[in-house]
């Protein structure tokens, strides 16, 4: 896969879960695992809004397309990984963004794992 020079890559990550997310400039499309956010979710409205929130605090919603490769630990994990991978690609974007998305907390990354018996 070939990166143009509008394409913003970042990792995000969650406990043990790894986001690799592509961001470019597009009409709001989101392809997860080479599946669609509703499939990818399912019923998880909670999990898609926590998806959305870095374009909604930055209010780049319809602005880009996002193409994301997920795995380890589970499906809330996942989408938390997902939010902290979307807004390290939006400041590589554009980093005049960092400010709004540090503010809410989308930078910080959560470094839980499962403690050594």
């Amino acid at each position: 896969m070939s990166t143009s020079t509008n394409d913003c890559y970042a990792t995000g990550k969650r406990k043990t879960s790894v986001a690799r997310v592509h961001l470019r400039p597009g009409t709001g499309d989101m392809l997860l695992n080479d599946r669609s956010v509703d499939e990818f979710f399912g019923g998880h409205e909670a999990l898609k809004l926590l998806v959305r929130q870095p374009f909604a605090a930055t209010e780049t919603l319809e602005k880009f397309d996002v193409t994301a490769h997920l795995h380890g630990g589970g499906i809330s994990a996942q989408a938390g990984a997902l939010r902290h991978g979307i807004a390290r690609a939006l400041c590589e974007f554009d980093l005049e963004l960092r400010k709004r998305l540090k503010r809410a907390g989308f930078l910080t990354r959560d470094a839980r794992i499962k403690e050594r018996k």
